[in-house]
């Protein structure tokens, strides 16, 4: 995110010298995209950023393998299914369960209420969107209290972990639920929203005041724990073949030891209730719903909104064939017009494979004429590349949203 922010202690100019109390000097880390030609941050450590005792693999609980959508349907996955009153001592990292994914992004869900272990992704930027609850984020930037409706942009490598709100805390009466989009690249705002100079445009449906910077620096006095005390630091990275494996580093000290930091790479928050939703006067493409976009997947909001007022207008979407992408479409609120009868509601994914024209269920489209607003929450991730069933997406596929245009199977 090409936007500078500064925090804590920083030496007047970079790639000199910032000194502690006592004249010794913080170690100066440069975190940076695409080699050095892209966004970056400079970070300042009390320990070695490079320093490691110990090295184990991490044995994942559940597979990361998928499996392909074969024979070619739609898909209706129950996500709500996976967790029950019994999943006790979940956590928000290595509790997540995989629902779909391909060579470019992961979709995972998660219900926790036990705090994660440290953790950072070295295979790409993760967007996670809080569906309920309420959580505090702590990463080497700073912190974030992150609640429904939330995105959290966590770029690469960012060393982080999740405390979930316990539900009945706080005020808050919900179990703290998460749907982690997990890419292989970056994760930024479509580029037609950025001037050349990288600042969101006036057509874009959000803005910079919108995103919420990391409070903080955060130290691990701060959360009271020992500076110097080692501590492990799970990683998720590539193997061989391309195949997702992970490694537990162990650290000589606390990995919140960074004192100050300035840049334009770093996590943030965007709430997707500030979101300014595109309207028109017949019913607009997915595009004017994106938020933001990886390699080969885009991720958008269909938000409460005034449809389109052409007096002839049908204001759900039209059958359409996206012959070179999948639609995975998550249900978070609200009643959605288009899959009124299909058997889909909160907490629901829909999954329309490329190949295959989807819209409507029977009925939808003619009972849609005459209405001027529509009450839904969905997260929407368009991929460019087949998606495959994770096992989680086998486990709670309901085996006949397919037939549904028919009323079942014949």
């Amino acid at each position: 995110m090409a936007f500078y922010r500064s925090m804590g202690q920083l030496p007047r100019q970079r790639h000199t010298a910032l000194r502690r109390p006592d004249g010794s000097v913080y170690y100066e880390e440069l975190m940076g995209e695409e080699g050095f030609s892209s966004d970056s941050s400079l970070l300042y450590h009390r320990g070695l950023p490079s320093a490691i005792s110990d090295a184990q693999p991490w044995e994942f609980a559940r597979s990361l393998e998928t499996q392909p959508n074969h024979p070619l349907v739609p898909r209706h996955l129950k996500l709500h299914d996976l967790f029950g009153e019994a999943d006790t001592g979940v956590d928000a990292v290595t509790g997540r369960r995989l629902v779909l994914g391909n060579g470019d992004v992961r979709i995972s869900y998660v219900v926790a209420d036990a705090p994660s272990p440290w953790y950072r992704n070295g295979i790409g930027d993760e967007c996670v969107y809080v569906e309920r609850g309420a959580a505090r984020v702590e990463t080497v930037f700073g912190a974030f209290d992150v609640a429904e409706g939330d995105y959290l942009i966590v770029p690469r490598a960012t060393t982080h972990r999740w405390l979930p709100v316990v539900s009945g805390d706080e005020g808050f009466t919900e179990a703290f639920r998460a749907y982690a989009i997990e890419g292989n690249s970056h994760i930024a705002p479509p580029k037609r929203y950025l001037s050349r100079f990288g600042q969101l445009l006036e057509h874009a449906p959000y803005c910079e005041r919108d995103l919420r910077g990391p409070f903080g620096p955060l130290l691990a006095e701060d959360i009271g724990a020992e500076s110097e005390a080692p501590t492990e630091v799970y990683v998720k990275h590539r193997g061989t073949g391309g195949k997702i494996v992970g490694t537990i580093y162990t650290y000589p000290y606390h990995p919140l030891d960074v004192v100050g930091w300035d840049g334009c790479l770093y996590p943030y928050a965007f709430n997707v209730s500030d979101f300014m939703p595109i309207t028109g006067k017949v019913h607009q493409p997915p595009p004017v719903h994106q938020v933001f976009e990886g390699t080969n997947f885009v991720v958008c909001n269909f938000v409460p909104r005034k449809v389109d007022y052409h007096e002839a207008s049908i204001p759900v979407p039209y059958y359409h064939s996206n012959v070179d992408s999948d639609e995975i479409m998550f249900y978070v609120d609200g009643d959605y017009e288009a899959r009124k009868g299909s058997g889909i509601g909160k907490g629901s994914i829909s999954l329309h494979p490329g190949g295959h024209a989807h819209g409507p269920q029977p009925g939808a489209y003619e009972k849609s004429i005459g209405v001027h607003e529509f009450d839904e929450l969905a997260v929407m991730v368009d991929t460019f590349r087949p998606m495959e069933l994770g096992e989680a997406g086998s486990a709670v596929d309901d085996g006949k949203y397919a037939w549904s245009w028919v009323g079942g199977k014949r």
